[in-house]
């Protein structure tokens, strides 16, 4: 599309010098429009430019209007919040930001305003004014200097010493230089980051000798802006070189986070400290380059682009919870370490422990028809059912048994992270013996939790039938649930539903601990006057060391057994129609619908449809979870291009020849060292041989 000059007429004719501060603003707002054009091109929109620049050299009186435009915008606005401000957040808390920019994106701005930066978001507002302005050629880039470099003609008696002052706009550079540098100082001086810095930086004080390393290069500078000295060039290089060592005292507090946990308000501070820094590098070449032109449209298109990811809520989430998140998958990972059975001896390990924990749930099962029986609300009798979840969670936790939908979320993390290796010779099949143990783990913790809680739950009603007279359940009761948990109905929706859950409950167990950790708490518990003054010295040492160990599981069972009890009640209320369906608790249920129909149950079709329910449930549980578990690690580990069709590749072959290695462990042949043994994770034996880590992560004492 050609530029049309006609337009560009009408703009310049509607210019007007002396109009009020918001029509010079709007009329700005129109011109940047107009060299945006439909916005698909960038060599269109340099011709548009091109096109003003000729228009007004060939009309003087247009182009003396134009600079003194230009001279009363500058006179109006203040450009350094521009330069210092703009793409940096107003608050420092992470929060009071998600909030701040929830507002910026529903509420308009208005161009009545004195702030730069306001001003600027409204001119340049869409991501293609970035490219363009960082594409301007040399040419354009000069002929666009000349033109507004000519703002301030001096007076006549000043000819002889202009070169020796500042134009308005470097002035307004170095003021943002000022600027960016106080709010580094203060930075690197709050005392929640400075006491996590380490030793060595704190020592070195880095952050103290910004002003005085500042106000040299000001002095230097001032003594000819146009042409620096010698003297101001050593200073630049030693205030740039200042710049660098504040960074890397700053990046010393990550070390600390890693260490000690991750705070996203401590991690959002860090990254807008990081970028403070590279902002005022960016201004000092602005100042001091060769090239100040082109350091300074590329300064604006930098500007334009922070200035769209200031608004942008995803970019703040997902930019400043990565560490988070890479703790909770790093955490995950350890325990779920704990739930990959590698040998025969864990594998049947696995099956009593899931044994026991099937024995627990069919004891939660008759809870849960008590409860349903009970007639409460929607609210209440959610919060008893997910009470009693939870509490029967916790008690699967404590006598180190296992329930089989919580390994995937736990289980995905350690996978993730033995892609971290595939480059190295055999990784790939490395890898897909995590995989077969996994798949095995798995498949014996399903068997192990249905193959109790089923007779459990029959004995269960058998022994309610000899001593009152009735079994668990009614056969209204038991046609309902035969309703509930066939295939043919809304099963597999609640079951992945039930999946999403799951993942979200390890989130929730990731996030305890680090939050545990960040705050000291097992430090607290231990030696707090207070705390050890009721419990003892010694007991508030094994209280310390129990809830560290177990913080994470305690946070799992209970937010999972909540949600399970609460969320359908909340989704009722707001009429979604959602409800949870759980592998182990179905087939509880299932046994005692069974239980109360009698034999005649096996002759009906409905309880067939239930059965692969049940199936369907237990693949969507632990599928779902261990997916989103799965993703949420690869994200955390920056895992890219990653060799899926080898993966793939190699699984398909396992699978066809060692189909066996996918459900059962594999005979292992004396004196040969099988993959099994090749890589087991073998952990390092606990200072004291009397705490065991089981596969819950819990601690035996």
């Amino acid at each position: 599309m050609q530029p049309s000059s006609t337009d560009l007429c009408e703009l310049l004719t509607q210019l007007d010098p002396d109009a009020s501060g918001v029509q010079r603003h709007l009329w700005l707002i129109k011109l940047v429009a107009w060299l945006r054009g439909d916005a698909r091109s960038v060599t269109a929109t340099h011709a548009r430019v091109s096109l003003l620049l000729d228009a007004l050299q060939q009309r003087p009186t247009d182009r003396v209007r134009f600079q003194l435009w230009w001279q009363r915008l500058l006179d109006t606005v203040d450009a350094t919040a521009l330069l210092a401000d703009h793409g940096f957040a107003s608050r420092s808390a992470f929060l009071s930001e998600l909030l701040e920019r929830i507002r910026l994106k529903l509420l308009p701005g208005t161009p009545e305003t004195t702030d730069a930066s306001t001003l600027f978001t409204l001119v340049l507002n869409h991501p293609m004014d970035a490219q363009w302005l960082s594409k301007l050629d040399a040419a354009l880039l000069a002929r666009l200097g000349d033109l507004l470099r000519n703002e301030c003609p001096p007076p006549a008696q000043a000819q002889d010493t202009a070169h020796t002052e500042p134009s308005a706009w470097q002035a307004e550079l170095m003021e943002a230089v000022n600027f960016c540098a106080s709010q580094i100082r203060a930075a690197g001086f709050s005392p929640e980051l400075r006491l996590r810095m380490s030793a060595s930086a704190r020592d070195a004080g880095q952050f103290h000798a910004l002003t005085s390393d500042l106000e040299t290069l000001l002095s230097a500078w001032r003594e000819n802006p146009q042409q620096p000295t010698q003297q101001c060039k050593h200073a630049l290089q030693h205030y740039r070189k200042q710049l660098d060592q504040c960074r890397q005292a700053a990046a010393s507090v990550y070390t600390h986070l890693q260490a000690h946990g991750i705070s996203v308000n401590l991690v959002f501070q860090l990254r807008q400290l990081r970028e403070r820094l590279l902002r005022v590098r960016a201004l000092l070449d602005c100042l001091f380059s060769a090239t100040p032109q082109r350091d300074t449209a590329q300064l604006l298109a930098h500007l334009v682009t922070v200035g769209q990811k200031r608004r942008s809520l995803r970019a703040l989430i997902a930019t400043n919870s990565s560490m988070l998140a890479a703790k909770v998958a790093e955490r995950s990972s350890e325990t779920g370490e704990h739930y990959i059975t590698r040998n025969r001896g864990e594998y049947m390990q696995m099956l009593r422990d899931a044994a026991g924990g099937g024995a627990v749930m069919s004891i939660t099962t008759l809870v849960k028809f008590v409860v349903l029986s009970a007639g409460l609300s929607a609210f209440w009798g959610g919060f008893f059912a997910g009470m009693n979840y939870a509490l029967s969670f916790v008690v699967i936790q404590l006598l180190h048994w296992t329930v089989a939908t919580k390994q995937p979320a736990m289980t995905a993390p350690a996978m993730a992270a033995k892609l971290k290796d595939l480059s190295n010779p055999g990784a790939i099949d490395g890898f897909v013996d995590e995989v077969a143990h996994l798949v095995r783990s798995q498949a014996a913790a399903i068997v192990g939790n249905l193959a109790l809680v089923a007779p459990a739950v029959l004995l269960i009603s058998t022994v309610l039938w000899f001593s009152v007279g009735r079994p668990m359940i009614d056969a209204a009761t038991a046609e309902h649930v035969l309703n509930e948990l066939t295939l043919l109905g809304p099963t597999a929706l609640f079951a992945a539903f039930t999946g999403v859950l799951l993942f979200a409950s390890s989130i929730i167990a990731g996030w305890t601990e680090n939050w545990f950790a960040l705050h000291r708490l097992e430090s607290a518990m231990r030696y707090n006057p207070r705390f050890t003054a009721v419990l003892g010295t010694a007991r508030a040492d094994r209280w310390a060391t129990f809830m560290r160990n177990n913080i994470s599981g305690l946070s799992a069972n209970v937010s999972l057994g909540l949600m399970l009890g609460l969320v359908p009640a909340f989704a009722g209320f707001f009429g979604l129609g959602l409800d949870v369906r759980h592998v182990t608790l179905s087939t509880g249920q299932l046994a005692a619908a069974a239980a109360s129909l009698g034999l005649e149950i096996f002759y009906q079709s409905a309880f067939w449809w239930c059965v692969l329910g049940i199936v369907v449930t237990g693949l969507l549980n632990v599928g779902v979870s261990f997916y989103m578990a799965f993703q949420l690690a690869l994200r955390a580990h920056n895992l890219t291009g990653v060799q899926r069709d080898n993966i793939y590749a190699a699984l398909r072959q396992r699978l066809r020849r060692r189909t066996r290695s996918f459900f059962l462990p594999e005979p292992e042949a004396a004196g040969v060292v099988t993959d099994t043994d090749t890589h087991a994770h073998t952990p390092a034996a606990p200072p004291n041989a009397a705490n065991q880590t089981t596969k819950d992560g819990t601690t035996q004492e």
